[in-house]
């Protein structure tokens, strides 16, 4: 199914079709995101909102519609997606990072919010990831991809320090696996951090 979370009544209406094929709601991954790099003071306000609307509020619209099935079943567990950019970011990112920030503060007072009704809420903080959205993010969907190979091969070296590598999407996904599992049943309100060892240079 699709559902734009922009879009309150997709969001609601995806949650409740969910629930009403699988009977219940464990589970939820809240991973949606856009970005618009430049300088500040040339975002227009249209750029603003759709970038914090996108990352920040359709996980407040997600998260609103999955707890309440949760709450029916007696608890579940939400990982919400962040990003390294919520701790160390660069130029050009305000919008993303203000919103990627914000989610931390959303799943620390969600987690306390439900932490007694056996929800468990948790970040999942991922460093540079290679997926598409990475390519589109650079503006390069157009470019042939063993020219986008060697010039993120390039960007690498230069800006991804620790291992010195992109996480593959497959990395970054075992950890969200882990955290909606049942293995840490005393984690809540937490910030996971998967990013080879960049936030760690920038401290």
């Amino acid at each position: 199914m699709k559902a734009d979370v922009l879009a309150e009544d997709e969001v609601r209406a995806f949650i409740d079709a969910t629930v009403g094929a699988y009977g219940r709601l464990d589970v939820a991954f809240n991973n949606a995101g856009i970005t618009v790099e430049k300088p500040l003071h040339e975002y227009s306000a249209e750029e603003w909102d759709r970038v914090n609307n996108t990352n920040l509020r359709g996980v407040f619209l997600a998260m609103k519609y999955e707890i309440p099935h949760m709450l029916k079943a007696g608890g579940g567990t939400i990982v919400v997606t962040a990003s390294s950019n919520a701790i160390s970011t660069q130029a050009k990112r305000s919008a993303y990072t203000a919103s990627k920030r914000a989610l931390v503060g959303l799943v620390q007072g969600a987690a306390l919010d439900y932490a007694q009704q056996g929800i468990r809420v948790n970040t999942l903080i991922p460093g540079t990831t290679d997926t598409p959205f990475l390519r589109r993010a650079a503006g390069m969907e157009n470019v042939p991809d063993a020219v986008w190979r060697v010039g993120l091969n390039q960007w690498v070296k230069n800006n991804v320090p620790g291992i010195g590598r992109l996480a593959s999407a497959e990395e970054v996904a075992a950890l969200a696996l882990t955290l909606a599992s049942d293995e840490h049943p005393f984690m809540t309100g937490a910030q996971i951090v998967i990013d080879g060892g960049k936030t760690a240079k920038a401290g």
